[in-house]
């Protein structure tokens, strides 16, 4: 089963809207196998779910998720665990040992919004403005 997490630097990004890179890990009997660094192709949320799935991701461990990027991941059939922080490999190593402590009911509420952008139907979510938020994307 292949894990993604949103990285920079070791840690887990804390915005998975605006992550740069995600830590791919290939897990099989609780061990980690394979480990690799990809850029998504693509941005928004739904590109980003997209391109995880075609490499075969099932699984994303996260910081901050806003709704736009739940229901992509949802769609694409990738779960997640939301509201982890820390070292990348440090949660994987709690997911695989059944020890991640996460939290169910994160939502990114951020309220950036100093414009009108209603849907993101004009800016996808991607705007900046929005930081990519719960409300806008």
């Amino acid at each position: 089963m292949r894990i993604a997490i949103p990285y920079y630097q070791g840690l887990i990004f804390q915005h998975f809207g605006h992550a740069e890179q995600f830590k791919v890990y290939e897990i099989e009997q609780h061990q980690i196998l394979m480990e690799m660094i990809v850029q998504p192709e693509g941005t928004g949320h739904q590109a980003v779910a997209d391109f995880l799935r075609a490499i075969d991701v099932r699984v994303v461990i996260c910081g901050n998720i806003g709704e736009g990027a739940m229901h992509a991941l949802n769609d694409a059939g990738i779960v997640f665990y939301g509201g982890v922080s820390g070292l990348a490999d440090d949660a994987i190593t709690a997911l695989v040992g059944g020890a991640l402590a996460y939290d169910p009911n994160i939502k990114c509420e951020h309220q950036h919004h100093d414009h009108e952008c209603g849907d993101c139907g004009d800016c996808g979510g991607e705007c900046g403005d929005c930081a990519g938020c719960a409300h806008c994307g």
